[in-house]
């Protein structure tokens, strides 16, 4: 007869072995997944390396014909509030306020514009970047703008004191717009030369814009006019047969068109008329034109609703900077 301590013993054995070589045994040639399981928890990158003060720039107002010394970080509390909707995703503002830091710095790297020869940047966003001083933001927004959206908008730039984005360690112009039609524009495709950093990605996000969509309706009548007035040597026998969109663009905009005897681009019809974008399609109707267009802006480099979306997916602003600029890094300067 076995004794009770062998009997017990065997009886713990098979309770604690059990489980152990059914685990095995449930497993065996299943491949565990690393990379999974490493992701499951975001790694954060602090780029905030380097501690200085920030520099002064001059800037150059276009309302008041001045140039005024502003510091670089409380010039971009200007930008930030003119260039992106305020209610967007904090990491979408810190991706916008590097972008804007890494233009200003660009533009100061590759000598003076004959707009503004003495000042790096001015204040008209036709032609730099959107601007507004504290003093006239609190006027046109109020008091509670300042407490909370004004708030919001400092800790963006703050947080990304001095990061810029450098391609081949030199600072990029980091091009960027409202609404993309899906996917962003290669830049030779849009603007006169190739840049490597400035590629066509999707962006899948856009939809969530006012203006991802609009249509334009215009008389036929009206649209031969307003080519004659831009092309003097223009002729169009037959509207409904003599307009064809020839080529498109790998974002998805109208490259080549045919009008009449003319082959024109994408964009002077989108100048001509107006068009949100040059993403669009064409319908002829019995008196009419109609124009369904897709996105808002030029499409090359990061779309600002894209880079919104992708924030409130989860991702962070040196991913959103990444997936829109193709090649770069971040660099902390001061």
């Amino acid at each position: 007869m076995n004794s009770p301590l062998k009997v017990l013993g065997l009886v713990l054995f098979g309770t604690i072995l059990t489980p152990i070589i059914i685990s095995i045994i449930s497993y065996w040639g299943v491949d565990i997944d690393e990379k999974t399981y490493e992701n499951n928890e975001k790694q954060i990158i602090n780029y905030e390396t380097v501690n200085k003060n920030s520099p002064e720039i001059v800037v150059y107002n276009h309302k008041t014909d001045k140039n005024e010394n502003i510091d670089i970080e409380k010039y971009l509390y200007g930008v930030l509030a003119g260039e992106m909707p305020t209610n967007f995703d904090i990491e979408a503002l810190k991706a916008q306020a590097i972008a804007a830091r890494s233009y200003v710095l660009h533009k100061q790297e590759n000598g003076p514009n004959n707009k503004h020869e003495k000042a790096v940047v001015c204040t008209d966003h036709t032609h730099c970047q959107e601007y507004k001083s504290y003093e006239e933001l609190k006027e046109i927004k109020g008091e509670d703008w300042i407490k909370n959206d004004y708030e919001k908008i400092k800790k963006a730039v703050d947080e990304t004191k001095g990061q810029v984005i450098t391609y081949d360690d030199k600072v990029i112009l980091p091009l960027y717009f409202s609404t993309s039609s899906g996917k962003t524009e290669n830049s030779e495709e849009v603007f006169s030369g190739e840049t490597p950093y400035l590629r066509s990605v999707e962006s899948p996000y856009d939809d969530e814009s006012p203006k991802y969509v609009s249509q334009l309706i215009i008389n036929k009548d009206d649209f031969i006019n307003k080519l004659k007035n831009s092309f003097d040597d223009i002729i169009i026998s037959n509207v409904n047969n003599d307009v064809k969109i020839l080529s498109r663009s790998e974002g998805g905009s109208v490259n080549q068109i045919k009008v009449g005897n003319k082959e024109l681009k994408g964009r002077d019809i989108r100048s001509i008329f107006n068009l949100n974008s040059s993403n669009f399609d064409i319908t002829m109707n019995e008196n009419e034109i109609v124009f369904d267009v897709k996105g808002f802006g030029h499409g090359v480099g990061m779309s600002q609703w894209g880079a919104n979306g992708m924030a409130k997916e989860g991702y962070l602003y040196y991913e959103i900077l990444s997936h829109y600029y193709t090649g770069i890094k971040i660099k902390d300067l001061y």
